[in-house]
């Protein structure tokens, strides 16, 4: 019996590329409509929130299409999707194609998508799509790169001598934890480019700048949002105390 489980959190290697904090993607994710504010105990504990079963595609989760997708329009039915527990495949590694018609041809990995087992090979396994079609204008036909599942359509490719072939994780005497080949036992190292984001090439070479915000200030959050008015939280913080009898008025 083979488990499948449908993802319901961005997975883990789809999200270090956009380098965006885990607390935005929940948000946009999640789709909550109405919440009880914090700290009032006369509101029922009650929360309004779309379903929770995401449509995972190629869009991710802050853009308008994958909003369409799950929110806006017509929902899309969820993927059930058999979960990975050591992800092989990274952004920058040479891969084989076993599928699609340029089976056998080799490329690098541009993109992850974890949430369904895919990956998108830069250039290869590609669609014409017909954009900005209009009664005036023909519209442009442009490449797109469709997405590969790692389970059956891809290898990795040994770099010892450039052949695909089915990897296992292992441990070294020194603890590290490395692919290996099967055919050669050779290690496949982790490409330089897995660790880059949108931001910076590698996390090492990047040099800080004065308007940065340092890792401290991100662990503290600032700002929290209170149901309150200003001169609420002025006094609040002031500890000022409302001693005034408020004036009888009446409902009709």
């Amino acid at each position: 019996m083979r488990l499948t489980i449908t993802l319901f959190r961005m997975g883990e290697w789809s999200k270090k590329y956009a380098n965006l904090p885990d607390r935005y993607i929940k948000r946009v994710t999640e789709k909550i409509y109405w919440k009880p504010p914090p700290g009032k105990p006369n509101y029922l504990p009650r929360t309004i929130e779309a379903n929770k079963k995401l449509y995972w595609s190629i869009h991710r989760p802050w853009t308008t299409s994958f909003q369409a997708e799950n929110f806006i329009v017509k929902r899309r039915q969820s993927i059930p999707v058999e979960p990975i527990k050591n992800w092989s495949f990274f952004r920058g590694d040479r891969v084989e194609l076993l599928f699609g018609p340029d089976k056998g041809k080799q490329g690098i990995v541009k993109d992850i998508i974890q949430e369904r087992n895919w990956i998108i090979v830069q250039g290869l396994n590609t669609k014409l799509i017909k954009q900005g079609k209009t009664k005036d204008f023909p519209g442009l036909c442009m490449l797109v790169e469709q997405p590969l599942l790692v389970t059956t359509q891809v290898l990795l490719v040994d770099p010892f001598d450039l052949k695909g072939t089915p990897i296992e994780w292992r441990w070294t005497e020194d603890g590290e934890h490395v692919r290996v080949s099967t055919r050669t036992n050779r290690i496949i190292p982790m490409p330089v480019s897995s660790v880059e984001t949108i931001d910076y090439k590698t996390p090492d070479v990047y040099v800080e700048q004065p308007k940065d915000t340092t890792a401290d200030d991100v662990k503290e959050i600032t700002f929290r949002p209170e149901l309150k008015t200003f001169e609420m939280d002025i006094m609040e913080k002031m500890d000022i105390k409302e001693d005034r009898v408020p004036k009888k008025y009446y409902w009709y």
